[in-house]
C-alpha cells in the first residue's frame, strides 16, 4: 500500500482561519477553525495546495464565484457522494432547501439523510452545503457554525437576504 504524503496550509478569512488539506491527487479537505493557527505564508503553501488556496482567497475577496479545483475526497458512501456531487449545481447567490435537494436525487423521504450528508461534507465552502436551507427558508446545521452559513449567504445574495433568523 502507497502511502501518500498529506499537506496541510491555513488562511486567513473574514469567518476564521481556514485549513486545507490536499494531496498531488487534489483537494481533500476544507475546514473552519475556530481556534487560532499560523497562517501559511503564500510562498509557502504546499504545491499541491496553491491552486485551492489562491481560489479560496479570491472568494473572499469576490474575485471568483465557482471553484474549478481537483478533488480527491476518498470517504463517504454512494448517497454522500450523490448529495455532494449536486451541491455543486447550487450556484453562487442561490439557495436550495434540503427537501428540493432529496427530491432531485429521486427520494423525497430523504431530507434527513441529506442533512446528515451535508453535515459530513469534507469540503464545505467549496462544495456549497451553506446554500441548503430548510423549506420555510430558515437556517438549519452548518458544520461550520450557523454564523458562519448566515454570513456566507448574506455575502453571496448582500441585496437578497433580508433576514435569515
Amino acid at each position: 500500500m502507497v502511502v501518500v504524503p498529506t499537506a496541510e496550509a491555513y488562511l486567513s478569512s473574514p469567518l476564521g482561519c481556514i485549513k486545507l488539506r490536499g494531496t498531488e491527487a487534489g483537494l481533500a479537505a476544507v475546514q473552519f477553525s475556530d481556534e487560532p493557527r499560523p497562517v501559511t505564508p503564500s510562498t509557502a503553501v504546499p504545491e499541491c495546495l496553491r491552486e485551492a488556496h489562491q481560489q479560496v482567497a479570491a472568494y473572499f475577496n469576490r474575485e471568483l464565484r465557482d471553484f474549478q479545483l481537483t478533488y480527491e475526497v476518498t470517504q463517504g458512501t454512494e448517497f454522500q457522494r450523490r448529495v455532494w456531487a449536486a451541491l455543486l449545481g447550487v450556484g453562487f447567490g442561490r439557495t436550495t432547501s434540503y427537501l428540493d435537494l432529496a427530491r432531485q436525487l429521486g427520494n423525497p423521504g430523504a431530507v434527513r439523510a441529506v442533512g446528515a450528508a451535508n453535515g459530513q461534507n469534507p469540503l464545505g465552502l467549496v462544495w456549497p452545503c451553506h446554500r441548503i436551507i430548510g423549506a420555510g427558508g430558515q437556517l438549519t446545521g452548518y458544520a461550520g457554525g450557523l454564523w458562519r452559513k448566515k454570513w456566507l449567504l448574506e455575502f453571496e445574495q448582500p441585496t437578497a437576504q433580508t433576514s435569515l433568523w
